[in-house]
């Protein structure tokens, strides 16, 4: 069974649009704290420094299914596989109140050095996979 990561979160107000729900482009925003938190969990930040080395979004599918409102306390699970080079997010935003599903999405990376060739998937990230 996969490992699955869970980030809380509530929305704030200037992530609305002009209808009163939540834009689009947010859920992105969001997504991307979920995977940042993680790469926080293994400390990759100082991966990072350390070999300048990163991690780049190369494909995002996201698919959206319910709104979200001003206040609503929301979470997003993430879990992680490798595929070749690559390290797949499936990520999926639920209403922590409601727990009703609000998108689901999957996010493509790869990492890559400084010259921007790509590199395996560090072992630091596979054996927790």
């Amino acid at each position: 069974m996969k490992k699955t990561y869970k980030y809380n979160f509530t929305v704030r107000g200037y992530e609305l649009d002009s209808f009163g729900h939540v834009n689009n482009a947010v859920y992105l925003n969001y997504l991307e704290q979920a995977r940042w938190e993680i790469m926080n969990e293994f400390n990759l930040l100082d991966y990072f420094k350390k070999t300048k080395n990163f991690l780049i979004v190369i494909e995002t599918n996201i698919k959206y299914i319910n709104e979200l409102n001003i206040f609503d306390n929301t979470f997003i699970d993430t879990s992680m596989q490798k595929s070749g080079f690559y390290l797949i997010f499936s990520q999926m935003i639920r209403n922590k109140d409601t727990n009703q599903k609000i998108a689901k999405a999957e996010i493509k990376c790869i990492f890559v050095d400084k010259d921007r060739t790509p590199l395996d998937v560090p072992k630091i990230l596979t054996d927790s996979l």
